[in-house]
């Protein structure tokens, strides 16, 4: 069975129906470049009896791009190679493009990447008018650019500036603001009007050549070197580097492809797109992020750390204990997703003031246009405020946010508990005490599980759980189940103190915070963070947690490790926060000081007294760059791997996974394990010692690391 149904009707309408064989999407691999091949050949042999063509396709979806699969193995060695693969491809998709008779793409269901590739070659786009249809091309997202003709077909369609947001930040657009941008020409109600239009169109337009193939082309909004243009772009690297500090090369490839492609014709556009593609294709950045962002990820989406054999649960009634900042997120994530709530603090007015953080998130989205009013008040309604234990009744999950404090998660633990549902499991929230420790207040042990949720709710999409000594397989499976449910990415792991995503985090700021005690000027902390590819420096999020909770988490450590006999051995780092705390009075921004300050008007700014209080000018004039950004990159990577060692992380994948989208691990690294991967497993344990000889034993290589090393393995 070919890729491409060819159907040449009595009318004179070819219809090209793209159907890959055993996949539930289209993809452009060895198979699809065959048939087009094939197709392409074909339709110059009948061209004298073809009226027009539509493209269109036999899955739910009309094209989903690149096989990844395929990209992913591509080596440098390849280049020349892959280069040829692709310029062949483009060059078939040119034949149908120029064959002078009108090409139609009738778009059913989502295109993506390559898929509206496809479309935009074609002379006219008829998409089916479903929210539910994404046309973008994401390619940026990892790694890579849109290598089938997407960064110079679409700035000639709707120009430089306009496309830049699509192809730069791979920006996804429904159908209705794909028609508002100029993407695609016309909406269709339902199947047959789609190719209803289509016909139409071909009917109306015997003969059809693109804008960029006619003699005179003037580019949307300008070409390069007209001057309002050549002004922006004269801006433009700055600005794009200042948002990648360097990390990704993608966005900059695309950037070049584009405006150095608008300065020639579209042929020599296209082989210079092909050149950019296949640098980033061959190239870490990418290999890293397709690897976590696709592979690992979809891996995890699929079930991959939930338990086999068990059925699986969609929860109907869900409680939580405590309406402050996690609560109320928790509640909303939950209603939103059509799941009733009942969100219960310790007096009315509490949980209402919970329930108020929804109706304000909602009222955004109708403000917006995004929901109607009376959408909002479903919403609403689903979320049952209240100070009475009784409303808990016959819960299929009870989620304990209250404060991190043992005994008073005790107290709530053993009020709540005999509300829930016969099989009904309860979680804690907590994000470092050990879920072992909080079911010994359990009635139900083997129910009780740990869903640490991170902070806003409503826009972090990771929810760690972690399974205590007595958790049961089914709880496990009904976890997983409902932070799926509703829409969040779950990765799994096993009880120790902070977990997984605290320590790392903890390892971060500490580091950061550490350095400040060394002399070295909080602005080139700040600043390495960022350019090692941090979202934010650590003093900055150090700020953003509070450092009170740095302490209390640190005396909750310091209280296990002296229950359990051993010896405390103290940060650099903590010093530092006691001065600010107990000695100037600076607990963080939400208390208006810490180390940055906050004006009511105008823009944070760090500390002034923060030079006069640490740095030591020799050592901060001394330091080097790289020196800093390894310390961060390497203490969080070395933290997973005792991690790894320990058992707390069960998979690679969680640890990548969990890293990046827990703790803001640089995403350029495609996360903690897989920086030291890509790193090479030999070059990261010299580099390890080498920071251990100058900078402590935090940064000794665990026994782990050693052992890969020795043995030249990747982890896996």
């Amino acid at each position: 069975m070919t890729a491409i149904k060819y159907d040449l009707g009595s009318d004179q309408i070819l219809t090209l129906t793209i159907d890959m064989p055993g996949q539930s999407a289209n993809t452009m691999n060895r198979e699809f470049r065959t048939a087009l091949t094939e197709t392409a050949t074909k339709v110059q042999a009948d061209l004298d009896n073809i009226k027009g063509i539509i493209i269109a396709s036999a899955k739910k979806t009309f094209f989903a791009g690149g096989d990844l699969n395929e990209i992913h193995q591509v080596t440098r060695e390849q280049a020349k190679e892959f280069e040829d693969m692709v310029d062949g491809l483009k060059a078939n998709m040119r034949i149908l493009e120029t064959c002078g008779k009108p090409v139609v793409a009738a778009i059913n269901g989502s295109a993506l990447g390559g898929g509206l590739e496809i479309a935009l070659a074609c002379h006219h786009r008829v998409v089916l008018d479903n929210d539910s249809i994404q046309l973008g091309l994401p390619e940026v997202s990892l790694g890579l650019l849109p290598g089938g003709g997407g960064t110079q077909r679409l700035p000639r369609m709707i120009g430089l500036e306009a496309s830049f947001p699509l192809l730069m930040e791979g920006k996804k657009l429904s159908p209705k603001a794909a028609l508002k941008a100029g993407i695609i020409d016309e909406l269709a109600s339902s199947p047959e009007e789609l190719f209803s239009k289509a016909q139409a169109f071909i009917e109306a337009n015997p003969k059809c050549e693109q804008p960029w193939d006619k003699k005179g082309f003037k580019m949307p909004g300008g070409a390069p070197s007209h001057p309002a243009m050549a002004q922006k772009l004269s801006i433009a690297p700055a600005m794009l580097r200042e948002k990648t500090k360097g990390c990704y090369p993608a966005p900059e490839r695309i950037l070049a492809a584009a405006v150095e492609g608008a300065q020639v014709d579209f042929d020599s556009g296209s082989l210079i797109e092909t050149r950019y593609f296949a640098e980033l294709v061959t190239g870490q950045v990418a290999k890293n992020m397709t690897n976590t962002f696709w592979f690992q990820l979809n891996a995890i989406k699929a079930g991959g750390s939930r338990p086999a054999g068990i059925d699986k649960a969609s929860l109907k009634k869900v409680g939580v204990l405590g309406a402050g900042m996690m609560g109320a997120g928790i509640a909303y994530s939950t209603a939103i997703r059509g799941i009733d709530v009942v969100l219960k603090d310790v007096s009315s007015e509490n949980a209402e003031k919970g329930k108020s953080y929804s109706e304000k998130l909602l009222a955004k989205k109708v403000s917006r246009g995004r929901m109607t009013e009376a959408e909002k008040e479903a919403i609403l309604s689903r979320i049952t405020a209240t100070a009475s234990a009784d409303d808990l009744e016959n819960c299929d999950l009870i989620i304990e946010a209250v404060f991190e404090d043992s005994d008073l998660k005790a107290k709530v633990t053993q009020e709540a508990e005999p509300k829930m549902a016969v099989n009904g499991i309860f979680a804690s929230n907590t994000s470092t005490i050990p879920i072992t420790q909080l079911a010994e207040a359990s009635a139900k042990p083997d129910h009780f599980i740990g869903l640490h949720f991170f902070s806003p709710v409503d826009k972090m999409q990771l929810v760690e759980i972690i399974v205590g000594e007595k958790t049961s397989d089914e709880t496990l499976a009904r976890a997983f189940d409902y932070v799926q449910q509703i829409g969040k990415t779950p990765i799994v792991v096993n009880d120790s103190r902070g977990f997984f995503t605290s320590r790392v985090f903890g390892t971060f700021v500490n580091e950061g915070i550490g350095m400040l005690s060394e002399g070295i000027h909080p602005a080139s902390i700040e600043n390495a963070g960022l350019l090692a590819g941090m979202p934010v420096g650590p003093l900055t999020i150090s700020d953003e947690v509070s450092l009170t909770l740095l302490q209390h988490v640190r005396a909750e450590a310091q209280k296990d490790a002296a229950a359990a006999g051993r010896t405390w051995q103290p940060h650099p780092a903590e010093a530092i926060v006691d001065a600010m705390v107990d000695t100037h009075g600076r607990k963080g921004k939400a208390a208006g000081a810490g180390f940055y300050e906050y004006p009511e008007k105008g823009k944070k700014h760090l500390w002034p007294e923060l030079e006069n209080l640490y740095v030591d000018q020799d050592e901060a004039r001394k330091v080097k760059l790289q020196d800093l950004k390894d310390r961060i990159l390497f203490i969080q990577a070395i933290e997973t791997i005792r991690c790894l060692e320990e058992g707390v992380l069960r998979t690679v994948a969680d640890a990548n996974i969990g890293s990046i989208f827990g703790i803001g691990y640089a995403p350029w690294t495609g996360g903690a394990i897989q920086f030291v991967n890509q790193y090479g497993v030999r070059r990261f344990a010299e580099r390890a010692q080498e920071l251990t000889d100058q900078y402590g034993e935090r940064f000794t290589p665990p026994a782990l690391l050693l052992e890969k090393a020795e043995k030249n393995e990747t982890f896996a």
